[in-house]
């Protein structure tokens, strides 16, 4: 994958500390970008741009709160932005957050609102496949692939739905974003992330919950819920991957689907993660007090095949394998466990 658009590009990455950003960030200066990074620590940590921090420049600002006229002179200059910054979290965080994820309405809006003033050119959204109905992924077992056109913020005559709070800021800024393009004729798309993982990620997904845990060898092994849950789980580099060819050739608001359209049920990656920790724990526990969200996702990618010319390339056990790799080297802090 050449992505030679990005050569001497001048981009701007919001939330480029963050686990995804970060990697985001790391690939953009490989590929030759003039990068900026504006984020502010509230998730995201400085330590994960530490390949790349001498190469970009970072800006320590916050998108929520900040007046119009600061944003737009830290947006000036750049040709493209990469939106990823947002209040969020696995889904402990989002249950039990709801006031708070709510906020990404105001940074949406506010990062738009500087992309125009500022004259970029394209803004590239990052999503969620929270923006799907739930009565969609309420079956155990299901086979049904979320569709873009599940949930299409072009038609805003028919009845949406999404999945909590969360999954409604980012529905509504796939629409806002389209606003956007249809007043401004400000260029861009969205992408719609599920259930990402990888080096950098943090405890409050269940990922990396559940690798600390067999690293830490603790005995009983808990896993939230009843373990039949299943998600598209789907490695960061291939989300990252995604992003930038998307970012390339999509500027009319199309939102496109990332994962990899395999489900695996929480309890067989739990498994496969103390097979590969080579943890033994005498007793594994269901917690089903704690939320898990709906009970099976995964989504439809022909629209990333056909328009992209994408495809995932790291499957779960690789993946796995190079996050446990990364977790015991850096053993990094444990932050709230919401996973």
């Amino acid at each position: 994958m050449g992505l030679d658009f990005y050569k001497g590009k001048r981009i701007l990455v919001t939330g480029g500390a963050s686990f995804i950003g970060s990697h985001l960030t790391d690939r953009l200066v490989e590929l030759g970008a003039k990068v900026a990074v504006v984020d502010n620590l509230s998730s995201g940590r400085l330590e994960n741009l530490e390949q790349c921090i001498e190469k970009i420049d970072f800006i320590e600002e916050d998108l929520e709160y900040n007046k119009l006229d600061r944003l737009v002179d830290i947006f000036k200059g750049h040709e493209v932005v990469f939106h990823l910054a947002a209040t969020h979290g696995g889904r402990g965080f989002i249950d039990t957050h709801p006031a708070d994820v709510c906020s990404n309405l105001a940074i949406e809006h506010h990062v738009l609102e500087a992309s125009r003033e500022a004259g970029v050119e394209r803004v590239i959204y990052a999503s969620s496949a929270c923006v799907y109905p739930p009565k969609l992924q309420s079956q155990i077992g299901s086979d049904y692939l979320l569709k873009e056109d599940d949930s299409n913020p072009f038609n805003l005559e028919e009845y949406l739905s999404a999945d909590i709070e969360y999954g409604w800021t980012k529905l509504i800024g796939e629409t806002q974003l389209i606003a956007f393009l249809k007043q401004y004729g400000l260029r861009g798309c969205s992408v719609r992330f599920v259930t990402a993982y990888g080096p950098r990620e943090n405890d409050t997904h269940a990922i990396i919950a559940l690798i600390r845990k067999a690293v830490e060898k603790r005995d009983p092994y808990v896993i939230w819920g009843t373990g039949d849950q299943d998600r598209d789980f789907t490695y960061v580099s291939d989300i990252v991957d995604g992003t930038l060819l998307a970012g390339e050739r999509i500027t009319d608001g199309t939102a496109v689907n990332l994962g990899t359209s395999v489900r695996h049920k929480i309890k067989d990656v739990a498994l496969k993660i103390l097979e590969l920790t080579g943890h033994k724990p005498t007793r594994i526990v269901f917690d089903s007090s704690k939320p898990v969200g709906v009970v099976s996702r995964a989504l439809d990618i022909s629209r990333a095949r056909e328009l992209l010319g994408w495809q995932p390339k790291v499957m779960l056990e690789e993946g796995l394998r190079r996050t446990i790799a990364w977790f015991v080297e850096r053993r990094p802090k444990p932050v709230e466990t919401l996973a």
